[in-house]
C-alpha cells in the first residue's frame, strides 16, 4: 500500500492505471448513461460529475447489490441501476436531513416503478439497517464529509462516524469495493472545514478508512481542479460544481 506521506499525483495515476476494469464494465456504464429515459438535468450533470470515468474505477458488475450512501435524489442510483442490471440491486440510502435537503426529489425518479431494481431506504444515523456481508459495493458521492458535520439548529444532528462507518464496512462482503468522491480541503485540515466549507482533507480520509480495515487501492484525477484553492465553500457560486474533488477506491480484504 502507498504511504500517505508520499501522496503525489503521479502515484495516484499509477495506482489508477494498475486497477483492472472488468470486461464490459465501460460498455454497461455507457449504455446506462445513454438510456433515453434519463432526464436532461441528469445529462447536464454528467458534464460535471464524469460518471463514466468515476464508475469505471469501481468495476461494479451485473447482478451486484450496491449501496448509494446519502445518495440524495438518486442521480447515481439511476446510473447504477443500469450497470447492475435487472438481477442486481441498488440501495438508495438517505437519512432524514438528506431527505429534506433534496426535497424528496427521489420520489419523481422512482415513481411508477421506473427503476424496479432501486430500493429506497430511510436510515437512522446509528442504524443503517444493513445485513453483514450483504453488499458487493458501495458509493459515497460528495457526502462522506457529512459524517463529520453537525448543525443541529438547522436540522443536521451530529453523526457518530465510528458507528456509521463501522456498520457500512461490516455490510461490505470480503473483496467488495467502496468508491468515495468528495470536495478536497487543504492539507492538514482534517475535518475542520466540513461545516464551514463542506470539504474534507484527502489524506485524512485515507487514514480514517484504513482504521476500519479498508485498503486504499486506487485514485484518479478526473475531477481535480487546480484552479480551486480550496478556500471557498463547495456551495459558493464561484466554485460550485467545479471544486477540486478526489476520487478514491477502497477494498475490503478477502476473496
Amino acid at each position: 500500500m502507498p504511504n500517505v506521506s508520499s501522496f503525489l499525483t503521479g502515484a495516484l495515476v499509477l495506482l489508477a492505471l494498475s486497477q483492472p476494469v472488468a470486461a464490459g464494465a465501460n460498455g454497461r456504464i455507457a449504455d446506462a448513461l445513454n438510456d433515453p429515459a434519463r432526464s436532461a438535468a441528469d445529462r447536464e450533470r454528467d458534464l460535471r460529475e464524469k460518471p463514466q470515468q468515476v464508475l469505471a474505477l469501481a468495476g461494479f458488475e451485473r447482478g451486484m447489490t450496491v449501496a448509494d450512501v446519502f445518495g440524495g435524489g438518486g442521480y447515481y442510483s439511476e446510473i447504477l441501476a443500469g450497470v447492475v442490471g435487472r438481477k442486481g440491486k441498488v440501495l438508495l440510502l438517505n437519512n432524514a436531513p438528506y431527505e429534506r435537503f433534496v426535497q424528496r426529489s427521489f420520489e419523481t425518479r422512482l415513481a411508477d416503478g421506473r427503476l424496479p431494481n432501486v430500493e429506497y431506504r430511510l436510515i437512522a444515523n446509528d442504524d443503517l439497517g444493513l445485513e453483514p456481508a450483504s453488499l458487493d459495493g458501495a458509493l459515497i458521492n460528495l457526502s462522506l464529509h457529512d459524517l463529520y458535520y453537525a448543525d443541529p439548529e438547522h436540522g443536521w444532528p451530529a453523526i457518530n462516524d465510528r458507528v456509521f462507518l463501522g456498520q457500512l464496512v461490516a455490510a461490505l462482503k470480503p473483496g467488495a469495493h467502496l468508491l468515495v468522491v468528495d470536495h478536497s480541503a487543504k492539507d492538514g485540515t482534517g475535518t475542520q472545514d466540513t461545516k464551514s466549507l463542506h470539504r474534507i482533507e484527502e489524506k485524512f480520509v485515507i487514514t480514517e478508512l484504513r482504521r476500519y480495515g479498508l485498503e486504499w487501492t486506487a485514485a484518479i484525477p478526473v475531477l481535480r481542479n487546480p484552479a480551486d484553492d480550496r478556500s471557498l465553500s463547495a456551495f459558493d457560486p464561484a466554485i460550485r460544481g467545479r471544486t477540486d474533488r478526489f476520487v478514491h477506491l477502497y477494498r475490503k480484504p478477502g476473496d
